[in-house]
């Protein structure tokens, strides 16, 4: 399960080579169908990309420093820098696309 990501914890809990974090809240619909997308994502890159969750309501803050303006937003961090943003709902298969090209980038950087 994602870790839940606040102020306190955001440094540390991005400070990994591929990080998303899911900017959402309770009374979002999209967020709510996202929800099991990126759980199933998490399962298959177990190890190889962080997952975590900030509820927009409670981080609205941090959420403008990031520019979400819309949710649900994943914001992709590479060694603890916020490099893009991904915002809307998507299919499985095109997120686990998106992150496959993620995850090459920060192999061959390496």
């Amino acid at each position: 399960m994602s870790v839940t990501i606040t102020r306190d914890n955001l440094k540390q809990e991005t400070d990994n080579e591929i990080t998303v974090i899911d900017f959402w809240a309770p009374w979002c619909g999209p967020c709510k169908i996202m929800d099991p997308v990126l759980e199933n994502l998490e399962t298959q890159y177990d190890g190889q990309i962080h997952f975590g969750k900030m509820n927009v309501d409670q981080n609205q803050d941090i959420a403008e420093q990031y520019k979400v303006m819309s949710i649900p937003s994943l914001v992709i961090f590479k060694n603890g820098k916020a490099t893009e943003k991904v915002t809307g709902v998507y299919p499985k298969e095109k997120l686990a696309s998106y992150l496959d090209k993620k995850l090459a980038e920060v192999k061959a950087a390496n």
